[in-house]
């Protein structure tokens, strides 16, 4: 009997509705792990739908859908004589299940439902199904009329079971299952259970990468066994992006990992590991003379074998280490990948990016010089559907990209929208950045549609509007910012509409913005202005954060135009200059910095802090450089500045979720956006505490 078993885990660039590209990835994901001698593959949640489906998981058409696509894998070639692990909705009993189907050689051995369910953050998996609440319990499931069709089976198993093979049990969890503190895999290891599986649709977020190799490696330290963890990838429709990291593990070490950034559409991760390893792992460690209380689990077995009989040269993978990308080398790489997936799948022809010459707009512009790089790395490697893909974007069967300058210039359009209030180093830092990247740039003066616009305002009103530096009142000069800013606005989408046009080529452009999380936040934007566009990809990254980026970019990129960016204070330029200089800077208008910004944005989405218990949390971690009355002050401000503006949340521009504290109120962050800003119980309970203090 042999004991040695090569497994496949993988990860997909599905995409929500695509059945037929879904289709040919899981395909081409089976032959692949069948050419590596796998005997099991296991691929990402929801796989042959897409995760992101939404409220497409509502249509019958969906379900129809799905089951079309299981028939065709039933009935393919490449699927017979390998242990299958899909993932779809099922509907039994008129519940709808996120469910895993495991068939082999056209027989369904058995369904097993989602028992935990993901439902915070992003996650909003309880809108559209419901958990399998019994654990160890099977029922029978009616298989439609045009499987039985195929696998001669009325029936199958549905519910929680494991799988018996000739040589060894596995069982399934499915994505959040893993993050539970009641995981199915801790059972299931007590009951004999040697391989685990875990079918994920687990997203990027900064700095999380290790979370999922900890839970895995923890999985199997504390019971031994095998665990093989799959994951989609991609942008499948939506603001995350899935980033891979493909994973299989035994007994606490990781010994397969695949791509965390990638834009390989399919990518399979084998080990060939031994059972016996597993055996004595938990012989000596795992205490088995423990009585194990609960039911056991039932056993779908199957005559097939995972080992063959004579595998005693075949050599096993052993421990690899895992080395993580720092935060700086996942915004080049996580956005970069969103917005190629978001260009090729959109059918338009390039990005275009208003480019201030400030730290927001030049990181955008960064991602997309990134994203250039990425995609000539990936044709240099053979990746035929990236060469494809960007030959039909560019709109040139022959083009081979080679240099990431030259296919920036291709693929994106900057422009400098100056007006009578931009100076003459922000016009400077835009080009010489735009120079280095090769992006199209366009010098574009705003200054006759602004006069334009208040020569109308005038002509209705008779009043013309004043800066406040000219004598004019708050809401005077806040206006005339506003229209600059809306201005730019128009000004982009029709350039990314008709400059391609101009030029006696086709296509048109997807318009990027650049406000940073921490601007949303306070909502220090204009409605509708240049921040407005059809994607941000840094929407969901702090300004902190996009410093240290361009710091990366400026030794790794070697784009020195960046150093005089970092150097230069942010601000909007839409007030008059004195001799020629800014005075206007973002963090004054803001009442406070952006490092400020970012400690009270995170207490306030992921802490789930008030007004009250934000105060109380400040006045500890800033007592070094304020007193109370300061802390109180600025927690004040800030809230004031919240509820002002949370109504700008409904419209702001969909954003690459990049981290836990994004404000997006249409997916991500649901609080009201009508608010009563002057917040009087709360302000007074803070006062009382500062009175008390001082």
């Amino acid at each position: 009997m042999g004991r040695k078993v090569t497994l496949a885990t993988c990860s997909l660039n599905q995409w929500a509705l695509d059945f037929d590209g879904n289709l040919g990835r899981i395909l081409k994901s089976i032959e692949i792990a069948k050419q590596k001698g796998a005997k099991y593959r296991l691929g990402p949640e929801l796989e042959i739908c897409g995760y992101g489906c939404a409220d497409h998981f509502y249509e019958s058409d969906t379900l129809l859908h799905c089951f079309q696509v299981l028939k065709s894998l039933l009935e393919s070639p490449l699927t017979q004589d390998i242990i299958c692990d899909v993932g779809m909705p099922v509907m039994h009993h008129n519940v709808r299940y996120n469910c895993r189907v495991i068939f082999l050689n056209k027989k369904i051995l058995f369904i097993r439902p989602k028992m935990l369910l993901a439902n915070y953050g992003n996650n909003r998996e309880f809108r559209w199904f419901s958990p399998w609440s019994r654990p160890r319990y099977v029922e029978e499931y009616f298989l439609p009329r045009m499987i039985q069709d195929v696998t001669e089976q009325s029936t199958v198993p549905f519910g929680d079971v494991v799988l018996s093979t000739i040589d060894t049990c596995i069982g399934s969890e499915i994505c959040a299952e893993l993050w539970n503190p009641r995981s199915p895999h801790v059972d299931m290891g007590l009951d004999g259970i040697e391989i685990f599986t875990n079918s994920s649709a687990s997203y990027h977020e900064l700095r999380k990468a290790d979370h999922r190799v900890n839970l895995v490696k923890s999985a199997t330290t504390k019971s031994g066994g095998i665990y093989m963890f799959a994951n989609q990838r991609g942008c499948d429709g939506d603001r995350l992006y899935y980033d891979g990291c493909a994973m299989i593990a035994i007994n606490g070490d990781i010994v397969a990992r695949g791509a965390q950034f990638s834009l390989e559409d399919v990518e399979v991760v084998t080990a060939t590991l031994d059972l016996e390893d597993v055996r004595s792992y938990r012989g000596e460690r795992c205490h088995p003379h423990m009585e194990y209380e609960h039911k056991p689990y039932q056993r779908i077995k199957t005559d097939f074998s995972l080992s063959d009989c004579d595998d005693r040269c075949l050599p096993t993978h052993q421990p690899v280490e895992w080395i993580f990308h720092t935060p700086e080398e996942e915004i080049s790489l996580g956005p970069a990948c969103w917005l190629w997936d978001y260009l090729r799948r959109s059918g338009q022809a390039g990005f275009l990016l208003p480019l201030s010459g400030g730290v927001d707009s030049s990181s955008s512009a960064c991602i997309v010089y990134s994203m250039c790089v990425q995609i000539c790395q990936a044709v240099e490697h053979g990746n035929c559907q990236v060469l494809e893909d960007v030959q039909r974007v560019v709109g040139d069967s022959s083009y081979r990209p080679q240099d990431p300058r030259e296919l920036c210039g291709r693929l994106f359009t900057t422009c400098y929208m100056a007006s009578e209030n931009s100076s003459e180093d922000t016009r400077n830092r835009a080009k010489d950045l735009a120079a280095q990247i090769g992006s199209n740039h366009l010098n574009i003066n705003i200054d006759m549609a602004v006069k334009a616009m208040l020569g109308i305002f005038s002509m209705v009103t008779g009043k013309w509007p004043q800066f406040r530096a000219n004598g004019g009142s708050a809401r005077e000069n806040l206006a005339l910012q506003n229209v600059q800013a809306r201005i730019r606005m128009v000004l982009a989408y029709l350039f990314a509409q008709l400059c391609l046009w101009a030029q006696g080529k086709t296509g048109g452009l997807l318009v990027l913005g650049s406000a940073n999380v921490d601007e949303s936040l306070t909502g220090y934007f204009t409605k509708y202005d240049c921040s407005s566009a059809d994607i941000n990809p840094i929407g969901g990254v702090s300004k902190t954060d996009l410093k240290g980026f361009l710091e990366y970019c400026v030794k790794r990129l070697q784009l020195t135009s960046l150093i005089g960016i970092l150097e230069a204070p942010p601000t909007a330029e839409l007030e008059p200059l004195t001799d020629g200089k800014v005075v206007q800077t973002d963090e004054a208008d803001m009442g406070m910095t952006y490092s400020e910004l970012s400690v009270i944005g995170r207490l306030r989405k992921i802490s789930k802090c008030g007004p009250y218990s934000m105060f109380c949390k400040l006045i500890s971690s800033w007592k070094d450089t304020f007193s109370p009355s300061q802390v109180a002050t600025k927690v004040k401000h800030f809230f004031r500045m919240y509820s002002i503006n949370r109504h700008k949340m409904t419209t702001v521009t969909p954003s690459y979720h990049a981290d836990s504290y994004g404000p997006d109120d249409n997916r991500f962050d649901l609080r009201p956006f009508l608010y009563n800003t002057r917040w009087s119980w709360q302000f007074r309970c803070i006062d009382n505490e500062v009175a008390k203090m001082e």
